[in-house]
Order: structure tokens, then sequence, then C-alpha cells
């Protein structure tokens, strides 16, 4: 099977908080378009790895691995295509590239409030750990990661969030949709033609 193309997007990024479901879409995207999956995730895993810190140890982690990570993530956007490129900030990064496709998935009920239970829940069923061990881990991690972003991205500004839905072309809502029509719905925006 080829790559599929469309016309005005050449790369798509997917991004969330941690449990929202942005791996589950980033997967099923590539797999459906044929294109390349870039997993944040996964990259971060090995960075943490050989600094032997683990992935809540967010700020043991030197700014220079954030930076670089970051201007790679640019760098891909801008001269690759048929990426899906699944990370926290790559929505972010993708500001002011053409051709890019920003997806932002939540977990949020009807008046907009985060569903950290159904988030930890997700971790405890990807991770195989206990609910105190995910919820734990969760807070962890994105505490510090929002701290770290906003002083090395957003100017130390203390309302900054990187799930901010200014900076992406879609929202999709996972406590509201199961993955198969989330799925369907980023396929429906992209323009996707096939089956």
């Amino acid at each position: 099977m080829a790559p599929v193309d469309f016309p005005s997007i050449r790369n798509i990024t997917v991004s969330g908080r941690i449990g929202s479901g942005t791996t589950t879409l980033a997967s099923g995207l590539a797999e459906k378009l044929d294109w390349e999956l870039l997993e944040g995730g996964i990259l971060f895993e090995k960075i943490h790895n050989e600094l032997k810190i683990s992935e809540v140890q967010v700020g043991a982690r030197p700014d220079h691995f954030d930076l670089e990570y970051e201007e790679k993530i640019k760098k891909l956007l801008l001269e690759e295509s048929n990426q899906v490129v699944q990370s926290h900030l790559a929505g972010f990064d993708a500001q002011g590239i053409e051709g890019v496709f920003k997806i932002l998935v939540i977990c949020e009920d009807e008046e907009g409030n985060d569903k950290m239970e159904i988030r930890i829940d997700r971790l405890v069923n990807r991770k195989k750990i206990s609910v105190d061990e995910a919820k734990e881990e969760l807070m962890a991690r994105e505490q510090g990661h929002l701290e770290k972003w906003s002083r090395l991205y957003a100017g130390g500004d203390p309302n900054w969030v990187y799930w901010d839905k200014k900076y992406y072309d879609l929202v999709i809502n996972t406590y509201a949709q199961n993955k198969e029509e989330t799925l369907r719905i980023a396929l429906e925006k992209i323009g996707y033609k096939g089956h």
C-alpha cells in the first residue's frame, strides 16, 4: 500500500495529556494512511534510560535534551512528509509550519472538566501498575512537564498549558468517543476518502 497523500497536509501531529488517547489515535492514523509513526514517549524513554532516571523525574532531565528534541521535531515537520508525530508538544512545535494538521486529544466531561480518573485508569491498564502508582506518576509527570516547558517555551507563564485548544486544528474528546469513533473523526477531518 502506498502512503495516502493530501493536497494541503504533509504531516499530522497528535498531542494531549497523559492517558488521553494520543498513542491509540496516532497509531490508528499511521496504520490507515500508511505513514511513518514517531512516538515521543518511546524517544524520551530512551533518553531516560540513558540518563538512568525514571520518566517521573522530569526535572532531573537536563534542559538541553528537551530543547534538542523539540528542534528535531520542528525540523522533521518542516522537511519530511507522511509523518504522524505523537508527542505532548508536537502541536505546539508545529505553530507556523505549513502543511501540518494539529490534533489535540482531550478527556473531558460536558462542562470541560478533565476526567483524570479515566486517564489514570488507562495508565493502570497500559502499564499494569496500581491506581495509586498511576495517579502519582500522572500528576508528577504533568506538573514536571508544565514547570519545565513553561520556563523553556513560554517565558515562565504560570498559566501556559500545551493543551490550549488555540494551538490545534482539531480537538477530539475521548471521554465522549471510543477509539474507533476518535479515528473516524480524525480521518474525516483530514479528508481521508478510503475505507
